[in-house]
């Protein structure tokens, strides 16, 4: 296989995990205001407290190889967004901190209550701002420092759909970890927001291929509909399955995964859209590769870091399965 290509679906892996993973405890953040109860909160928090930093490993892992296996990619990216990206990682940073220090804090907690949900709100819209931009095109070449481009109506669309589709990941998170008051909370609640991000789907799907000649041409040319077909077709599917799912105390994990089912297609439409190009009708993977000795060198680090990923990963998460109990010291 293409080294090139090989470190494009170690990226795309990475990215993909990163939002299935880090994206439902982004989620539940976001959901936060929307259990008033102190005790309901502190379940919320006991949820995501043995997961939440583990999943942004896949953040630092997908950066570390798009500095490394993709350099002129990564440098247009970071310059053009510069001020999302720090902001992004400062809200991530803050809420890292107010986790912590909610548990200890007492008179102060309601500050902290609110540094938690704002941090996670704040990533997830800057996320969703970038992707909307990267989608949209950019040239880093002819952007003045100062531009406010990526604040356009499309990439705000784009920042909303990301939190609401987090938000809808945190729910199903919710529905499968809990039980009583808080699980069926949480099944309506994603239930609205299911609604909302398919329609969100719907209508960043039409404004981009009606904005892009390209993309739509990927799309519908020729027969290539039918071909790519299955993924909205499967995504309303799954849509309709996590909808009856919610209501099924049995089987409370189906719809988390008909949730990742979403995302996952989601990511896969944008991959067919874009590909190959990493920054929209400028920069291709391969010309935004490193030189082939530096690919080959990075391989012996990839082979050895994923498998250790993925195992810590899988391990984190059979070690604490089942419903969160609501213990003073976790669960």
């Amino acid at each position: 296989m293409d080294l090139v290509l090989f470190y494009f679906l170690i990226l795309g892996f990475a990215v993909l995990m990163y939002v299935l993973l880090d994206g439902f405890d982004l989620g539940v953040g976001i959901l936060y205001p929307w259990f008033d109860q102190t005790g309901e909160r502190d379940h919320l928090m006991r949820s995501i407290s043995h997961v939440w930093d583990g999943n942004e490993t896949w953040l630092v892992f997908g950066g570390v190889v798009l500095f490394a296996a993709f350099p002129a990619a990564y440098a247009g990216i970071l310059s053009t967004f510069y001020l999302p990206i720090i902001l992004m990682l400062f809200a991530l940073i803050f809420r890292g901190v107010a986790f912590e220090y909610r548990f200890k804090a007492d008179r102060s907690r309601p500050y902290w209550d609110f540094a938690f949900s704002a941090g996670s709100a704040t990533a997830a819209f800057c996320q969703g701002l970038i992707l909307g931009s990267i989608v949209q095109g950019v040239n880093a070449n002819h952007i003045p420092l100062d531009s406010w481009y990526w604040l356009s109506p499309f990439a705000i669309l784009t920042g909303f759909s990301v939190m609401a589709g987090y938000a809808l990941l945190g729910a199903s998170y919710l529905y499968m970890k809990s039980r009583g008051r808080i699980q069926q909370h949480a099944a309506h609640l994603a239930k609205r927001l299911l609604l909302g991000v398919m329609v969100a789907m719907l209508i960043v799907s039409l404004w981009t291929v009606l904005s892009s000649d390209d993309i739509r041409e990927r799309w519908f040319a020729g027969g290539n509909f039918l071909y790519l077909s299955p993924l909205p077709l499967l995504s309303a599917l799954f849509a309709v399955l996590a909808w009856k799912g919610l209501s099924d105390t049995v089987h409370e994990i189906r719809p988390f995964w008909y949730v990742a089912g979403i995302f996952t297609l989601g990511f896969a439409g944008l991959v067919v859209s874009l590909f190959p190009y990493l920054i929209p009708n400028q920069l291709t993977i391969w010309d935004a590769a490193a030189p082939d000795s530096s690919l080959t060198f990075l391989v012996v680090g990839i082979v050895i870091f994923i498998p250790l990923i993925l195992a810590y990963t899988l391990w984190g998460y059979r070690v604490f399965a089942g419903k969160v109990e609501d213990y003073q010291e976790g669960y």
